[in-house]
């Protein structure tokens, strides 16, 4: 079953190549997008929670050097599997009918969503090197050749940053290998064996490796700089995909990887982890507010969200020891955080998408006054922003509040700062609404088009997720809480 979700994409991506020209690509597209949503319903369905890993699936690849095919899922893996259906259903609904419905660019999506599956599903380290940079290769392509007008340079900026990551990703990942016993890539393996433990320099060294691979993607502060112009000039879907799924890469590889099997390491960065956060929160919410590009300005607000999740993953091991249930809350958040933010950032940039199919440009000084005129529009991106905000109710509210929670008893000065960067995002929101949708209306904007059926559609189901788990958030933390646990465990000194 694990292999049947992470393939279908695949499967049906070189079908579109090989189909006539004239067929509706982009229907073919939302029909496997929607029976892989399916897929995953019925996996989340039958599985487990607290059961562990399941529906792993093992095969022979590379046996002289100990690397094999092994996927499963995990209450960490299955709720970005399942955001990352959900995300590429809704962008493909999106695009249903507009400029970016030709064939070369649905077989690339479909081929990204196949990429971002195989990240969280591989259990191997070299199955998920592979998928890892096949995502990137795979978002190049989509910023080059369908972005605006200075996207080859962001997509060269954003490949070589990310790629430099990637190499000091592979350096970690031969140095975890080198250090297990019998040699092995298996992330499970590696996890039971703990390589590196008590050696202290090879496994500083190694954790450095790992941390900068993952702090790119994430992206951390000061390692964000590729992040803006990828996001500018990415097309709507695009920049959804980057924002909601590709960036929970970096985050993912920190819990399933540098925590799961360096927890030595993990504990004794704990505080830089937590500083690293408060900064990313603080400057992505700052930034933000000088932005005069509603676009941008989503970008930066990204980098924000995921301070909060290192902040939330640093504490969970300061707190390990001595406050076990503490740290379990403050895990449980950051991995919520991480399929929140993939819902709600991902509506933001699609409504961006929406601004710039009409007029042409972000900037919020052409605008004004849009809800006289898009009243649907502006309902759904400003329910996107209160979600982006943490307004209670909503299902970025139940993460942020976990995070802050379980972190407070081992950090609290941190917990502080990240409320005031919460609060100057609520600012920077509540402004980028009024400066869109209120005032009086611009004469050129008098006839400005309403969301179209396959435009409100994608904004239906994200933000349907968005109230149904800030309403309901049991089902989502049913699967993440025994994940957590069982984190918080490794992290125990």
């Amino acid at each position: 079953m694990t292999s049947l979700v992470l393939f279908l994409p695949m499967v049906a991506a070189l079908a579109v190549l090989l189909l006539p020209a004239g067929t509706r690509f982009d229907r073919i597209g939302l029909g496997v997008a929607a029976l892989q949503v399916l897929l995953v319903a019925g996996v989340w369905a039958a599985f487990e929670p607290g059961g562990g890993v399941q529906f792993q699936e093992r095969a022979v690849w590379i046996p002289a050097i100990g690397v094999g095919y092994h996927v499963g899922l995990d209450g960490l893996s299955l709720p970005l599997v399942a955001m990352t259906a959900v995300l590429f259903l809704a962008c493909f609904a999106f695009d249903l009918g507009g400029p970016e419905t030709g064939r070369r660019y649905v077989a690339l999506m479909l081929f990204l969503e196949t990429a971002c599956i195989g990240v969280f599903v591989a259990l191997d380290l070299i199955l998920f090197f592979v998928f890892w940079d096949l995502s990137l290769v795979g978002m190049y392509f989509m910023i080059a050749l369908w972005g605006h007008e200075g996207s080859r340079a962001a997509a060269l900026k954003f490949f070589l940053y990310t790629f430099l990551g990637s190499l000091a990703l592979l350096l970690g990942i031969i140095g975890l290998a080198l250090h297990a016993e019998p040699r092995t890539f298996d992330m499970l393996a590696l996890a039971e064996q703990a390589p590196l433990a008590g050696e202290a320099r090879t496994g500083a060294l190694v954790f450095l490796a790992l941390f900068l691979g993952f702090a790119i993607k994430t992206p951390v502060v000061p390692f964000h700089t590729w992040l803006p112009p990828a996001h500018v000039e990415a097309p709507a879907a695009g920049s959804a995909i980057l924002a909601g799924v590709m960036l929970k890469m970096g985050t993912y590889g920190f819990v399933r990887i540098a925590m799961g099997i360096l927890p030595d390491q993990w504990r004794s960065a704990a505080i830089a982890v937590i500083v690293l956060g408060v900064v990313s929160a603080l400057y992505g919410a700052v930034v933000a507010l000088a932005q005069t590009s509603f676009k941008r300005l989503v970008a930066y607000t990204s980098i924000n969200h995921m301070g909060y999740v290192m902040i939330g993953l640093g504490a969970a091991a300061l707190a390990a020891g001595r406050r076990p249930d503490a740290a379990e809350l403050a895990a449980s958040g950051a991995i919520a955080q991480m399929v929140a933010h993939g819902l709600v950032t991902g509506l933001l940039f699609l409504m961006t998408g929406v601004l710039y199919r009409r007029a042409g440009t972000y900037d919020f000084d052409r605008f004004g006054g849009l809800a006289a005129v898009t009243p649907r529009f502006a309902a759904v991106t400003a329910l996107a922003a209160f979600a982006s905000l943490g307004l209670p109710g909503l299902v970025q509210f139940i993460a942020e509040f976990q995070i802050f929670v379980g972190s407070f008893e081992a950090a609290p000065l941190a917990v502080v700062l990240a409320l005031l960067a919460v609060f100057v995002t609520a600012a920077l929101m509540i402004w980028s609404l009024q400066r869109l949708f209120l005032g009086p209306v611009a004469p050129e904007w008098q006839g400005m088009p309403e969301l179209s059926r396959p435009e409100f559609a994608a904004g239906c189901i994200l933000g349907g997720l968005i109230v149904i788990f800030g309403v309901f958030p049991r089902p989502l933390l049913d699967v993440i809480e025994p994940a957590a646990q069982s984190l918080v465990a490794l992290l125990a000194p």
